[in-house]
């Protein structure tokens, strides 16, 4: 990977600290650049990371951010201990009432989080601690998720007399299938890191995270890109597609190929 960006280089977007976040000050999102991927860190230790009404637009802009980068991999993660507990329910309260406020909100969250999940490269969701509520379905809009020991998950809006949006029923019900998903909702009870691996709700548990990172840096971005956009059309049910004949077309003639076949039979 000799060659590739890394922090502090000129041109880079990825910021440190609150004082360096352009355009955004006092934001709860830490984008930083980790050699070729970058991380995306809620931090909001006061709130345990639950996320303000106004954070959904916030988020949407960091994304935008690993959008316009050449990053070939993006991890969710949460500082201190915590990944998210959710929606900032104080701003709930003063909601109420209010339909321009709560259209607002519910629009800003689903933009925020298509956009997560539209993103043309891997997305990591690195769940450490509580993952509550909007933060179930903030990482359940990565590819993937990976609970660390100690990580707990609990969609509770049937507790607070609220409904958890469809997308997100939606990718629930994808996961873990519709039971699970009825015992997850209903009961709005909490699932522990080695429970949530047994019904699908994430894909690694007590691992490290280079054993989900370091086997997709070593694949070609493009690859990625191409089986990222078929994974989507398969769940939306595309069963063929001529553009993506044509880009498999492209790849299966192109040099990368060449090259890493090549670097096959030298081995």
């Amino acid at each position: 990977m000799t060659g590739l960006p890394r922090i502090g280089q000129p041109g880079l977007f990825f910021c440190a600290t609150n004082a360096d976040r352009t355009g955004m000050p006092g934001s709860m999102f830490r984008l930083e650049r980790n050699g070729v991927y970058a991380r995306l860190t809620l931090d909001r230790p006061e709130a345990r990371n639950a996320i303000p009404a106004a954070g959904w637009a916030d988020l949407a802009g960091r994304l935008e951010t690993v959008e316009g980068s050449d990053a070939r991999l993006l991890v969710v993660t949460g500082a201190h201990e915590t990944f998210c507990a959710g929606a900032d329910l104080g701003d709930f309260a003063a909601m109420r009432g209010g339909e321009a406020a709560i259209a607002r909100f519910r629009e800003d969250m689903r933009g925020a989080l298509d956009r997560l999940r539209r993103l043309a490269i891997p997305t990591l969701a690195v769940i450490e601690g509580h993952c509550y509520g909007a933060g179930v379905a903030l990482a359940m809009a990565c590819d993937f998720r990976m609970a660390k020991l100690g990580a707990k998950f609990a969609i509770t809006p049937a507790k607070l007399g609220i409904a958890f949006p469809q997308e997100d029923v939606h990718r629930l019900v994808s996961l873990v299938g519709p039971g699970q998903a009825a015992r997850l909702l209903f009961t709005a009870g909490i699932v522990q890191g080695e429970e949530a691996k047994r019904i699908g709700l994430v894909e690694y548990y007590c691992v490290p995270e280079s054993e989900a990172i370091e086997p997709i840096l070593a694949n070609d971005p493009e690859s990625l890109k191409h089986l990222k956009q078929a994974i989507a059309h398969a769940g939306e049910g595309v069963r063929s597609d001529p553009e993506m004949d044509r880009r498999f077309d492209a790849l299966l003639g192109g040099d990368e190929m060449a090259r890493r076949l090549e670097a096959l039979r030298r081995k």
